[in-house]
């Protein structure tokens, strides 16, 4: 019987999905039994109280988070322990490190794709996974010939609000707009968002939102909605379950590090709106985006705005880099690409719903376009068969 202590508040989604692949892993691979501290045991035990309170149960592995703060007394204890959003980088635990590099660069390159020229990143100054969040973003927006701008403050409590928000309400109102803000997680983006409420900034089109964990909660608890990066969260936490397990019943305590990938961005209203002042353009990309299913052809296009065929393509490279094939062919893959992770249903179908008549040439250019094939791309990434 593996008996594993957790110290990990769950009322963040990134919690819950984490804890969830623990637990199936748990399930499939125990007994395991799980224990539970408040935060608050240490302030009414201290640290000599939850180490006996460890020992007298048995516990073989320990999860905590960066609310515990001092956590150097658990090393006393000679097992694995397990660290979420620890502020510093050392070396005794095992923890996420997660590729915060990639994760800016995401943010960043689909700000690009909507023809943002100025880019702001909102972030957590006691951690290092919002700083690195914050570079990966920086270096790509400069490799981008963007404008780059940064804020920081410390997590703001509902206590901290009214006291606290003034240099964020003067930052968010200073920066040139239309402007793509990245926010270095969903609680950020929504201070962003409820301090736009405030200065009448509007979202999406004076200021684009994107954050970060894919929180559902938080982000439709905003309006508009919050767009947000999805994370590998459930998947890591079972891997780290079968990292741990391999420890204790081995019985060797040695650190490792579990890198969290981004998936995707899970799009909402904070990010519609693309930069672009051609409204002929914006109303063609409106149409594609809304009908993406269907088989739009270039001279139905003409339709719908007071341009031919020669101009509108030109004017749409210019406008987007791609041609106005391409960009139907990113949305239909897209669209795809959502289905698979959300639902059930066959390639074949979602293929011939999304206005694909050859399923061959449907599946060659999911492929190219994501690097995986339909199948192994569903396996990977969704949760709907785990």
């Amino acid at each position: 019987m593996i008996k594993i202590l957790v110290l990990i508040d769950s009322a963040t989604e990134f919690s819950r999905r984490f804890l969830n692949g623990l637990i199936r892993y748990a399930h499939e691979n125990g007994p395991w039994i799980f224990y539970r501290l408040p935060l608050y045991y240490k302030v009414l035990y201290g640290e000599a109280g939850i180490i006996e309170r460890i020992r007298d149960w048995g516990i073989d592995a320990i999860f905590v988070q960066w609310e515990y703060n001092e956590i150097q007394f658990l090393r006393q204890l000679d097992i694995p322990v397990f660290l979420q959003n620890y502020e510093d980088d050392a070396e005794w635990f095992s923890k996420i490190s997660g590729d915060y590099m990639e994760v800016g660069a995401m943010a960043a390159n689909f700000f690009a794709k909507k023809k943002f020229k100025n880019f702001a990143f909102y972030g957590n100054k006691n951690f290092l996974w919002s700083k690195g969040r914050a570079e990966g973003y920086r270096k790509e927006v400069e490799k981008l010939g963007g404008n780059y701008y940064y804020f920081e403050s410390e997590y703001l409590t509902n206590s901290q609000w009214s006291s606290s928000h003034i240099e964020l309400d003067q930052w968010l109102s200073s920066l040139p707009k239309p402007v793509a803000v990245f926010a270095c997680d969903d609680y950020f983006a929504l201070q962003v968002a409820e301090m736009c409420k405030i200065n009448n900034i509007d979202i999406p089109n004076e200021l684009c939102l994107l954050g970060v964990d894919n929180d559902e909660l938080i982000c439709n608890l905003s309006y508009p909605s919050i767009s947000s990066i999805v994370t590998d969260d459930e998947n890591i936490g079972y891997i780290t379950g079968k990292k741990l397990h391999a420890q204790i019943v081995n019985k060797k305590n040695i650190p490792f590090n579990i890198v969290k990938k981004p998936l995707h961005i899970e799009q909402r209203q904070s990010t519609e709106k693309y930069n672009i002042s051609d409204k002929y353009i914006t109303t063609v990309i409106e149409y594609i985006e809304k009908n993406c299913k269907t088989n739009i052809s270039i001279d139905h296009l003409t339709q719908i705005v007071p341009l031919g065929r020669r101009n509108l393509e030109k004017k749409f490279k210019a406008t987007m880099g791609s041609s106005i094939y391409q960009f139907i062919l990113e949305k239909k893959i897209e669209h795809i690409s959502f289905e698979l992770l959300t639902t059930q249903k066959s390639f074949l179908d979602i293929a011939i719903e999304t206005g694909f008549n050859d399923i061959r040439n449907a599946y060659r250019i999911f492929k190219k376009n994501t690097g995986h094939t339909p199948l192994n791309f569903r396996k990977k990434f969704s949760k709907v068969n785990k």
